[in-house]
Order: C-alpha cells, then structure tokens, then sequence
C-alpha cells in the first residue's frame, strides 16, 4: 500500500479495467440485435466497477463512505458475473472464455471483499 497514490495504482482497479476492455472487445462480436440489451449491459456493468473503485477512492476520508462504494464495485462485478453468464448460455462466448472472465471478476470480488474488510487501513489520516 506504501506506494499508492492514485486509484490507477490499485491492483484491482488495474483487473477491473482489464476485464472491461477485453468484455468491450468481445461484444463488438455479439449479434447486432443484442446491441441495446446485453451489449449495453455488459458494457455499462463492467465499466462501473472501475468507476466505483475510483469513486471509493476519493472516499477514503469515511470508512463507511468508503465501504459504500467498493460495495457498489462488487455489486457491478457481480451483474457482470451474471451477464457474462447470459452470453454464455445464448452462445455468444465459448466456454474459454467465460471460465477465463469469471476467474478474473472472482479475484476482482475477492479483492474489492478484502479491502472492504480492511477499509480502516485504506482511511486517510488527517
């Protein structure tokens, strides 16, 4: 935690933005009827839990705030879970890569849990 200045620095938030981008680069292949409902979806949820990493970031001065928002981030990860899952069963991604998605967004919810459980050693001292 020494070195952490920013909300880009946090592992997390690095796996978070991962997995958004490689979910942007695989719907770009979904039909194009999905393109208002799962695309979307799957998009939008993943995306916000980089946001909310961000968000609780900047929140650090109130542990509950704080708390607050990185329950939010899992609560996105875990729509994504569920999307991915949608995709999945309409054979829109192969079984690769959604075991490979779900093991990403798994670490990205034990980490945001962890740090949620930890959220007093993450509060600025003022």
């Amino acid at each position: 935690m020494a070195n952490i200045r920013s909300f880009r620095d946090l592992e997390v938030y690095e796996a978070a933005m991962n997995g958004a981008m490689e979910i942007f680069e695989i719907t770009k292949e979904f039909p194009k009827a999905e393109t208002y409902s799962m695309v979307d979806q799957m998009r939008r949820s993943s995306r916000s839990v980089c946001a909310n990493i961000a968000e609780a970031w900047r929140r650090r001065r109130s542990v509950d705030c704080f708390r607050s928002k990185l329950g939010d981030a899992e609560s996105e990860a875990a729509e994504t879970r569920v999307w991915i899952e949608f995709a999945y069963r309409c054979e829109y991604m192969t079984a690769d890569v959604v075991q490979d998605l779900d093991r990403q967004y798994d670490q990205i919810v034990g980490q945001l849990v962890h740090m949620i459980a930890n959220a007093k050693d993450w509060k600025i001292r003022e």
